[in-house]
């Protein structure tokens, strides 16, 4: 194959803000118009929109999808003494939040299908937590790359034993488990809006959903710093997390569009799929389950030699993730189920994610295909 005159893009943003340009404009000026930066009617606007979305009965923004787990886990009353399970194949934030609260993040391992936490693994945990002298108080499975977990395992193992679930859906938002949306599952689901995501807005974002109306509004007043009945009013230790008014409005022109990006994606996956499935192994989508593909994953050897042939090339990849957490220095301490997290630990060394975006125009994706091949 002969090089491209100009590298595909990763992820495409200029070309979904070309479709969209003046409506982004447009939305902007009305904030600056009436000049509410902060809170402002686009937000609860905004939030209305993803209750319609998701089917939750609470959305709640706040500033990005790391604070939305904090927010959750603090309504929760999460810290010292708590163990939190987490995946080790997953991004940092996972871990990163309870840690911060003075809970343990105690690592499980991961499915390699599906990337996603192995239900087997953490119900193995939970005995070990306690005789470590931890209280099992919550799970957080992740998402990874688009695809729901299997929360309902997770759920039967976790409600059984009174340990509540916090599904992070920062990279699937816009997915589907058995017709039930991301943001309605577990007992609260977190996402976020950063650029790069399947939703995402022109800086950081986040948003937390529950069913749940006495957590829904312990959040929203943790969310703006504790706030009871009025702004002076501190009932409780909360934080500074709210989502920009503007954000909130470019937000609410990019969702309208979502549902067609998210068909776009699907049928870049497919592409994919029957140009590169039996060649190496793509990802598998469980029956019943949509993906919002925010990262296209394979599994290959040599991943050094075929990124590199890749970029020569002109195709883009990246990958996702070089190092489980159980890998690195500031979590290395934390305990491990005693099974290890031997999955997480080999894909590292073998995940290699391509170009995935609305946008990919069909022959370039020919091309990716075609470079891979050879």
């Amino acid at each position: 194959m002969s090089e491209y005159s100009a590298p595909v893009q990763f992820i495409d943003l200029k070309a979904q803000q070309n479709r969209i340009r003046d409506r982004i404009d447009a939305a902007i000026a009305a904030v600056l118009d009436h000049g509410q930066y902060i809170m402002g009617p686009e937000v609860r606007r905004f939030e209305n929109d993803l209750k319609a979305f998701t089917g939750a009965n609470h959305a709640l923004s706040c500033a990005n999808g790391t604070d939305a787990l904090t927010l959750v886990m603090m309504a929760w009353g999460i810290g010292p003494g708590d163990a939190v399970f987490v995946p080790s194949f997953t991004y940092v934030a996972s871990a990163e939040t309870p840690a911060q609260l003075g809970a343990t993040p105690f690592f499980v391992d991961v499915l390699q299908d599906s990337f996603n936490i192995d239900p087997t693994s953490f119900g193995q945990a939970i005995d070990e937590a306690k005789s470590q002298g931890l209280r099992p108080a919550l799970v957080i499975p992740v998402d990874l790359f688009g695809q729901p977990a299997n929360v309902d395992a997770v759920t039967d193992i976790a409600h059984s034993v009174g340990i509540k679930v916090l599904v992070d859906g920062a990279q699937s938002f816009g997915a589907s488990s058995h017709g039930r949306c991301v943001g309605t599952m577990g007992d609260a689901t977190t996402t976020s809006f950063f650029p790069a995501k399947p939703l995402g807005c022109y800086g950081d974002g986040g948003a937390v959903f529950t069913n749940n109306d006495e957590l829904a509004e312990i959040i929203n007043s943790i969310r703006l710093h504790g706030k009871g009945s009025e702004k002076y009013d501190n009932v409780r230790i909360g934080v500074n997390s709210r989502l920009d008014t503007i954000q909130a409005a470019i937000l609410i022109e990019k969702l309208k569009i979502f549902p067609d990006e998210l068909m776009a994606r699907d049928k870049v996956a497919a592409a994919y799929e029957d140009g590169l499935g039996g060649k190496v192994v793509t990802p598998y989508l469980a029956e019943g389950l949509t993906s919002a593909w925010a990262q296209y994953t394979l599994i290959v050897d040599d991943r050094s030699v075929v990124q590199a042939k890749l970029k020569k090339a002109g195709v883009p990849s990246v990958v996702y993730y070089p190092k489980a957490l159980t890998q690195q220095d500031g979590y290395s301490s934390f305990p491990v189920v005693s099974s290890g997290v031997a999955v997480s630990e080999h894909l590292t060394s073998k995940v290699l994610s391509l170009p995935m975006h609305p946008y990919l125009f069909a022959d370039d994706q020919a091309a990716i295909i075609e470079a891979l091949q050879q």
